[in-house]
């Protein structure tokens, strides 16, 4: 009597799950949790990127480890904190908004590009870019206040700047002096900067876990019959979030360095525009000056993609309805 052949595994189906089948409610729930975590753990590197890219020309701390050294010397480690507060307030719409919109946009935009029979890994790239540029543009209109209030209370007393007693207290001068519109200084700026960061990433994390799973035996035309191990299934996401992040932070960080000199600027009458900003950006430092900051920006991308993917993925599997 013949054997019958083992099934093959489906491609991903240990690996992705889909929108449709995740408990919503546990989902936002749990996640503001996990995230918040997240958050508090990489947040420095964040105020340290900010300061390395708003200093002037005369300020000794050139690089990311002086910043580090300055910041623990004078206001020890609540200095690399500053401006937390305001961004774990916003960070939780901001992140049901961008999340809903990713996971929902890449159901449709995978449908979208089914006809056209590109491979795997292009498909996955073209999906999950649209996907997460679509997701970054709905969450801009919470993160950019945030992220304008929280970046002038990281460079606070640095390098000239302004000192605040609080979130309330910026957005309370910034709305008295340029109203509800000085919010969202650098809002082009900020979808310029995070809409194709934010393409760039998921589509290269997508399509960079459809290449690692082909290596290993794993693609669309394998004959593997036994699924991938746990381990090796959270190897790979976070491989692919580090690509992620370097693909992204490279193509990203000039317009990123641009429009945090735009928000963190004083409150003084004739304020300079973006193209004042790259001029005096290039008779700084040449072309490298766009580049402020690349260290601590690639290591941020990189981090906290990898953290939050990994984080993300575990999300899923934890709130996946059991069928």
């Amino acid at each position: 009597m013949n054997t019958p052949p083992s099934p093959r595994v489906a491609p991903f189906v240990q690996t992705e799950i889909n929108w449709d089948k995740l408990d919503k409610k546990r989902f936002y729930v749990v996640g503001a949790g996990l995230f918040t975590g997240v958050t508090v753990a990489l947040y420095p590197v964040s105020v340290v990127k900010t300061r390395l890219q708003v200093a002037s020309k005369d300020i000794a701390e050139r690089s990311a480890f002086s910043v580090v050294k300055g910041i623990l010397k004078n206001d020890g480690v609540p200095g690399l904190y500053r401006g937390f507060g305001t961004v774990i307030t916003g960070a939780v719409p901001a992140r049901i908004i961008f999340l809903t919109a990713l996971e929902t946009t890449k159901i449709s935009a995978f449908k979208l590009v089914a006809p056209f029979e590109f491979s795997e890994p292009t498909q996955a790239a073209i999906a999950n870019g649209m996907a997460g540029m679509t997701a970054s543009l709905f969450s801009q209109a919470v993160f950019v206040p945030i992220d304008v209030v929280s970046q002038k209370l990281m460079v606070q007393g640095y390098s000239g700047h302004a000192t605040y007693t609080g979130g309330i207290d910026v957005a309370t001068k910034i709305i008295k002096s340029y109203g509800v519109r000085g919010l969202y200084r650098g809002f082009g700026l900020s979808v310029m900067t995070y809409s194709p960061s934010s393409a760039a990433w998921w589509a290269s994390y997508g399509s960079s876990q459809r290449v690692i799973w082909r290596l290993l035996g794993y693609g669309s035309d394998s004959e593997a019959t036994v699924a991938p191990s746990q381990s090796k299934v959270v190897l790979v996401q976070a491989l692919g979030g580090i690509i992620a992040g370097a693909t992204a932070s490279s193509i990203t960080t000039p317009l990123d360095t641009i429009k945090t000199r735009l928000q963190v600027m004083g409150h003084q009458e004739n304020r300079p525009s973006a193209k004042q900003v790259v001029k005096d950006l290039i008779a700084q430092d040449g072309w490298k000056g766009f580049y402020r900051g690349l260290g601590p920006r690639f290591f941020s991308m990189s981090a906290w993609g990898t953290s939050m993917i990994l984080t993300y993925e575990y999300l899923k599997r934890l709130c996946a309805i059991e069928d």
